[in-house]
């Protein structure tokens, strides 16, 4: 949406924490309000434009999304463009959506043919913007409940092929009325097989390293096999502690700590001290599928995903989405080992279209490809 790392646009986590009031907060991102509480809160959303504020003077942007409520909003949490989502949908300067312009769908398999149907009639063919989304809840939604390479998975795989394939085939349509479309196709991470579940709250307490489940003395946002530390600034003599103890579990592969936050495109706001990829190895599934991790224990109220799919880490197989792009720029038949990041796609959007990407962490693919 931004293009740019967490440390710059202040989203830092599917779960994260906030100080209000003196206390920390933990938040889950997903929640549809959560943006616009931390607008309340803070004084802005997002700290960094998305494409579509800086798209808007050329058509803007129309978004369809079945994934969770947060994630969709967060790509024009102000209101410049159309927000489609099953959760509530948007148009400029937030004013909702409703009846037959709303989106109803389910999180299924119909809701996603629904919604795909919607996004090609609408948002292509009848009103063509500069940038239309759409972001599909599948295979995601089914990997979390179900062991990777399962029928059921896979044909959540099938399902998505399908829908991206209707997709494709209007963009074809698009091309032979003359519009010069960009296409591009990706996935935001991959899945690993979550092998154990660890309650991390619990071993700090145990540890003596967090007072109680109700304090706000150190809070651990979890996501997935990845996990933040927060640390009041009243309890900085624990930050110490609580890292020389995380660095000796079994279940973490690497801890990020207070120094080294910026390496990995985080900051240290609102107590923000630790940042940790929890443990994995690259043991198969009962199914053959390579790559296992440890999950944090998720918040109260939600269920774990022991056997079944899981990321938030940075293990190999969760880092290795795909990317495929198409049109002006970019060789047809070509594969390209240059290192991409899911910042690189807003710049690469704004240089097809012609717009300047400034301010941006990633950059244009077009040019890192002519590179």
């Amino acid at each position: 949406a931004t293009g740019c790392l967490p440390g710059r646009h202040e989203l830092q986590g599917n779960s994260l924490a906030l100080l209000e009031g003196g206390r920390l907060v933990h938040h889950d991102a997903g929640h549809p309000d959560f943006l616009q509480h931390k607008r309340r809160l803070t004084g802005r959303a997002l700290a960094m434009p998305t494409l579509a504020e800086r798209l808007v003077a050329i058509g803007g942007m129309i978004l369809f999304s079945n994934v969770s409520p947060g994630a969709a909003y967060a790509h024009d949490p102000d209101g410049f463009g159309h927000v489609y989502h099953r959760a509530g949908s948007y148009a400029p300067g937030r004013k909702r959506l409703e009846g037959a312009r709303a989106l109803t769908i389910g999180q299924d398999a119909e809701g996603e043919q629904l919604m795909t149907a919607r996004f090609i009639g609408e948002a292509l063919i009848e009103r063509s913007p500069p940038l239309a989304i759409l972001w599909l809840g599948e295979p995601d939604a089914t990997q979390h409940l179900q062991p990777l390479g399962s029928a059921r998975q896979l044909a959540s795989l099938r399902q998505a092929d399908a829908n991206a394939e209707r997709v494709i085939a209007a963009v074809d349509v698009l091309r032979n009325r003359g519009d010069d479309v960009l296409l591009i196709t990706c996935s935001d991470h991959g899945h690993q097989t979550v092998s154990r579940v660890v309650d991390i709250e619990a071993e700090l307490i145990a540890a003596g390293l967090k007072d109680s489940r109700e304090s706000a003395d150190v809070v651990t946002p979890t996501s997935g096999t990845a996990t933040l530390i927060y640390v009041h600034p009243d309890r900085a003599d624990r930050i110490a502690g609580i890292g020389a103890f995380l660095r000796s579990r079994d279940w973490v592969d690497r801890v990020i700590g207070p120094d080294e936050l910026a390496a990995v495109g985080q900051a240290a706001r609102h107590g923000l001290e630790f940042a940790i990829s929890l443990k994995s190895d690259d043991q198969p599934n009962k199914f053959g599928i390579r790559g296992r991790s440890v999950e944090a224990r998720p918040a109260a109220g939600k269920a774990d995903h022991l056997g079944c799919g899981q990321h938030g880490g940075l293990a190999r197989y969760e880092q290795m989405p795909f990317l495929m792009i198409e049109g002006r720029g970019f060789t047809a038949g070509t594969v390209t080992d240059v290192p991409t990041s899911p910042i690189d796609l807003a710049p690469t959007i704004l240089a097809h279209l012609d717009q300047p990407a400034t301010g941006m962490d990633g950059r244009a693919l077009q040019v890192a490809r002519a590179q």
